[in-house]
C-alpha cells in the first residue's frame, strides 16, 4: 500500500484485499506476464528454426522489468493507442538486433489471453488455499464441539436439537465442495492460445500446432483446443460463477455468525480485541459482528461480478472488444474480494467464542418442546397412527397450553401414559438423544473430510 493514500479512490487499493493477492494484478506484474508470453513465443519459434536462436535469446533476456520499463510502455501506448503493440515495441527496443523477431505471427489476444490464464492460475491457487484453511478452521470447531448441544432452528423458530459441531462440519463439507469445483475450473481456466487471428493458426503455417504447444508447455498452461481470436469466454464465466458460489457460502456462514451473536441468542461471538477495539462510537457496550457483516456486504458484490462474464460470451463473430473493458475491472475485483472474504472468515472461525452455557440455557428454555418428534415417533412405533400422534403433540405444544413444560404435560397425558412410563417419557424428551446422533454424524464427516485437508 502506498504511504500516501489520499489520492486513491478504489477501496481495493487501501481498504480491502491482501497485498499477496492485490499484487498479482499490479501493472508491473501484468507487464511481466505479457513479456513471459512473448519470450515463450520466441523460444518456441527458434526451436523450430523459424527465427534465429540468438534473436530468441536476446528477446528472452530482454523480457524482464529491468529491461522493459512500464514507463516506456505507457509512453508508446499514448502514441500508438494500442496496449499490446506498445509492449511488443518496447520489447523490440530492449532486444536490440533480435527485436525484429518479436511477436512474429501472433495477434494481440494470443498475448493478453495467455497472460490472463497465468494470472488466474496464480490467483486460484491462493483461493484454493483459502478454502482449505477455512475448512480446517471449521473442522477444528466441529471436533471440539462434536457433542455440544444446541438448538436447531428452521424458519427462525426452534426445531430439534443438534450439536454445534455438526453445524460446523456441514459448513466444512460445503467449503470443500467448492475446493473440488475449483480444481475442475482451474484446469479449464489455465488455457491460453497462440493461434493468431480468428484462431486457426494459419499465420504460423505448418508449424502452428508445434508453436502453440511449445509456448504453452513453457508457461505451464494448456492450449484452448478451439479458440476464436480469443480464448473461449465460457471458461472465464465459469470461474466468476464459481466465485459467486463461494460468495454464497461466505454469506451463509457470516449470516449464521451474525444471527447466533444476536443479543437474544448470544451463542457465539466474533473475536473482539477488548483492549482496543470499539464497537460503536456512541454505545460503548456494543460488540458488533463487524467482520461477518463486512463479508455479507462483499459477498453481494462478488455475486454481481458473475453477470458481465456471462454476457461476454456473446461477442460478435470471432471477437469484438465488448468484453475487454469490463474484464479489466471484474476479474481483479472478484478475485481480490473473494480472497478477502475467505481470509476474514478464517480469522472469525479460528477465534470464534462459543458460549456453551448460552446454548444449554436456550435449549433448556424450550421446555422439552423441541423433542416432540422423538416422542411422536416412539408413539407411532407402538401402534398410534402417526397423524394421531402428531395432532396430540400439536395440541400439547400450542400457545397457552397449561401444565408447565412439555415434559410435565406429557407425563399427565392419558394417551402417552398408556404407552410409556415416566422414565421413558423423560428419555425420549431428553435432547441428548438427538445430540448423540449429531455427534456420530459429525464423527463420520470428520473422518472423511479431515484427511483431505492436505491434498
Amino acid at each position: 500500500m502506498p504511504d500516501d493514500t489520499s489520492q486513491l479512490f478504489c477501496p481495493l487499493e487501501f481498504r480491502y484485499g491482501r497485498p499477496k493477492m492485490r499484487d498479482l494484478f499490479s501493472r508491473e506484474r501484468r507487464l511481466h506476464r505479457a513479456l513471459r508470453v512473448e519470450a515463450a513465443l520466441a523460444e518456441a519459434e527458434a526451436e523450430l528454426g523459424l527465427i534465429p536462436r540468438p534473436a530468441a535469446e536476446a528477446i528472452s533476456a530482454a523480457a524482464t522489468g529491468s529491461h522493459v520499463r512500464l514507463a516506456r510502455v505507457d509512453e508508446l501506448e499514448r502514441e500508438l493507442r494500442h496496449d499490446v503493440m506498445a509492449i511488443a515495441q518496447a520489447l523490440s527496443e530492449a532486444a536490440g538486433e533480435g527485436g525484429g523477431w518479436v511477436h512474429l505471427g501472433a495477434t494481440s489476444a494470443d498475448i493478453t489471453d495467455t497472460a490472463l490464464a497465468l494470472e488466474h492460475q496464480e490467483a486460484l491457487r491462493i483461493i484454493r488455499q483459502d478454502l482449505n484453511d477455512l475448512a480446517g478452521a471449521l473442522l477444528t470447531l466441529a471436533r471440539r464441539h462434536r457433542a455440544t448441544p444446541e438448538l436447531g432452528r428452521t424458519h427462525g423458530q426452534h426445531a430439534v436439537p443438534l450439536s454445534f459441531g455438526y453445524k460446523m462440519a456441514v459448513a466444512a463439507a460445503e467449503v470443500l465442495r467448492h475446493r473440488a469445483r475449483l480444481d475442475e475450473v482451474a484446469a479449464r481456466v489455465a488455457a491460453g492460445k497462440m493461434s493468431g487471428a480468428v484462431g486457426t493458426g494459419a499465420g504460423f503455417g505448418e508449424h502452428a500446432f508445434a508453436i502453440e504447444n511449445g509456448v504453452m508447455h513453457r508457461l505451464g498452461l494448456v492450449a484452448d483446443e478451439a479458440p476464436t481470436q480469443i480464448v473461449g469466454r465460457d471458461r472465464l464465466a465459469e470461474m466468476t460463477n464459481l466465485l459467486a458460489l463461494i460468495a454464497g457460502t461466505c454469506e451463509r456462514l457470516s449470516t449464521e455468525v451474525r444471527n447466533l451473536q444476536r443479543s437474544e441468542i448470544a451463542e457465539v461471538s466474533e473475536p473482539f480485541d477488548e483492549r482496543r477495539q470499539v464497537g460503536s462510537s456512541t454505545m460503548a457496550q456494543k460488540r458488533n459482528p463487524m467482520a461477518s457483516e463486512n463479508v455479507t456486504s462483499l459477498a453481494r458484490l462478488v455475486r454481481a461480478f458473475a453477470l458481465p462474464p456471462l454476457e461476454n460470451m456473446a461477442l460478435w463473430h470471432e471477437r469484438d472488444l465488448a468484453n475487454s473493458a469490463n474484464e479489466r475491472v471484474v476479474f481483479p475485483h472478484a478475485l481480490v474480494l473473494t480472497d478477502d472474504m475467505l481470509q476474514k472468515l478464517i480469522a472469525v472461525f479460528h477465534g470464534l467464542q462459543v458460549h456453551e452455557d448460552r446454548m444449554a440455557a436456550n435449549l433448556e428454555s424450550a421446555g422439552g418442546a423441541v423433542m416432540t418428534e422423538s416422542l411422536m415417533l416412539a408413539l407411532a412405533a407402538r401402534g398410534v397412527p402417526r397423524p394421531v400422534a402428531h395432532e396430540l403433540f400439536r395440541r400439547l405444544t400450542r400457545p397457552g397450553s397449561e401444565g408447565g413444560s412439555l415434559t410435565e404435560r406429557a407425563r399427565h397425558d392419558p394417551t402417552i401414559q398408556r404407552f410409556f412410563s415416566e422414565p421413558e417419557i423423560d428419555r425420549y424428551l431428553d435432547p441428548k438423544l438427538y445430540v448423540e446422533f449429531a455427534a456420530a454424524k459429525t464423527d463420520r464427516l470428520l473422518s472423511s473430510l479431515e484427511p483431505t485437508l492436505g491434498s
